[in-house]
């Protein structure tokens, strides 16, 4: 599966069903459907990127984006606090190979 067609790549075509927190032109969030918190949302960019690996400097002001919306996404979501999670490669935990942020809380 090229990452052209990542669970991701097809809720974000709405293709597949999702819970959809956000969107914007640049990115999607979603709630995970297997939470490891109360609060455990993906933030997706829509440019479909397979890892931190692959990112290349044109990317830096879609990271940036993703980076600045996670408080936004925190503070409507009530949270006082949360942790970031980025899984990069097979041996990183990753599971889908287009690169989403975890957005935890409690």
């Amino acid at each position: 599966m090229s990452n052209q067609d990542t669970i991701f790549t097809r809720i974000i075509n709405r293709e597949l069903p999702a819970d959809i927190v956000y969107e914007d032109d640049k990115c999607i969030v979603i709630k995970d459907i297997n939470p490891r918190a109360r609060i455990h949302l993906l933030v997706i960019p829509k440019k479909p990127i397979a890892t931190l690996f692959d990112l290349t400097p044109e990317d830096k002001d879609l990271m940036g984006h993703m980076m600045l919306l996670l408080p936004q996404l925190a503070q409507s979501q009530n949270l006082d606090g949360f942790k970031t999670q980025i899984h990069t490669g097979e041996s990183g935990g990753q599971e889908v190979f287009h690169i989403h942020i975890h957005l935890l809380g409690n």
